[in-house]
């Protein structure tokens, strides 16, 4: 079992960045795809981005292509999301989740397996 922890939410003006971290503890899963997603209330749960195992493979929802980048750091157990340029619509709450396996980055929320409890960004116009 992989339990998830988010991080580095907050509130920022359009424009601003934030960075946005997930821990994993209980195991590791540096032999996981990794990805975020994000909620605003009475919507579906949105993919974001998504990095496989290695970090070799990466991929973003057209909406944050060339202002969100993910990372990972495997050493630390720890994947990042830095987000740049942010607008009023990428308030959300943000998710990470890890699936079980680790080739492939799913885009959808059933083809995860773990959850963290979400962070709260917040961009004020």
């Amino acid at each position: 079992q992989v339990q998830l922890v988010e991080s580095g939410g907050g509130l920022v003006q359009t424009g601003g960045s934030l960075r946005l971290s997930c821990a994993a503890s209980g195991r590791t899963f540096t032999t996981n795809t990794v990805g975020w997603f994000r909620q605003v209330p009475g919507k579906e749960r949105q993919f974001v981005s998504g990095i496989n195992w290695s970090g070799a493979s990466t991929y973003y929802a057209d909406s944050v292509k060339g202002r969100f980048t993910i990372s990972r750091d495997n050493a630390k157990n720890t994947v990042s999301l830095q987000m740049n340029s942010l607008k009023p619509e990428d308030t959300a709450v943000y998710y990470c989740a890890a699936m079980k396996t680790r080739v492939w980055i799913g885009r959808r929320q059933g083809d995860y397996d773990y959850w963290g409890q979400g962070t709260q960004v917040t961009v004020s116009s």
